[in-house]
């Protein structure tokens, strides 16, 4: 059986009271989606619900901290500003509380099942009307999934695409090295953010209920690469 894990980094602008001076007079730029990822926590939550499994996501806006980052690479130009000792207490609160619970919830699941299936809930405001499904380089058992799911989402007639050895971001290739990549899979799902903002190409919840649905039909059908498997249920 394989376990599902949901996170969501990028889910919120918020500011904690602390920071805010930093922000000030850029609340609108701390707003729009270079602050976040509209939609994405909406989706994020709809995903832990249908699947009956707890939700891990970020807290705090990206301008403060990058949970995807590492190094200097976490701070924008507005964090940037603040004490060296200022950004540890922010990573040591936010960042790390945050990797720890994946740490120990991808461990844990694959304790009790064969394989964990890691979805990475993103909204992209770059892309119009379309969905991206991406897999790491050297991970079968995930590459096999987003292809599966990505036939599904076509033949229901969604703009849909399997991006094949998509580069890792640092908390991607920090988890993967963490743990084996055929037990543990890791799938980057972007969705543009006109289905959310602008109900188009797709209303909002007719997209979110495909999503749903043709995953847990993909999982059902679609066993970890060291497992022998009966035939594909996959629409051609």
């Amino acid at each position: 059986m394989t376990a599902l894990l949901f996170s969501c980094e990028n889910a919120t602008c918020a500011v904690p009271e602390a920071y805010r001076e930093v922000f000030r007079g850029s609340e609108d730029v701390v707003a729009s989606a270079e602050g976040w990822e509209p939609g994405s926590l909406n989706l994020a939550q709809a995903f832990a619900m249908k699947f009956r499994t707890p939700l891990v996501h970020g807290d705090v806006t990206r301008l403060l901290i990058d949970l995807e980052k590492d190094g200097d690479g976490r701070w924008s130009r507005f964090s940037m500003k603040l004490p060296a000792a200022t950004r540890v207490k922010i990573a040591d609160r936010h960042e790390r509380p945050f990797r720890t619970q994946l740490i120990q919830r991808i461990g844990g699941d694959l304790r009790r099942h064969a394989a964990v299936l890691h979805v990475m809930i993103h909204t992209d405001a770059a892309t119009d009307g379309r969905v991206i499904l991406g897999s790491p380089p050297g991970a079968a058992f995930a590459e096999k999934t987003a292809a599966a799911w990505c036939l599904r989402l076509r033949a229901a007639e969604l703009d849909a695409t399997h991006s094949r050895n998509t580069p890792s971001t640092a908390l991607e290739a920090a988890l993967a090295a963490e743990f084996p990549a055929d037990p543990y899979a890791q799938i980057r799902l972007s969705v543009s953010q006109t289905f959310f903002l602008e109900s188009r190409p797709w209303r909002w919840e007719t997209l979110k209920k495909l999503l749903l649905e043709s995953l847990a039909q993909t999982v059902a059908a679609t066993k970890p690469v060291s497992v022998p498997e009966s035939p594909s249920t996959v629409p051609s």
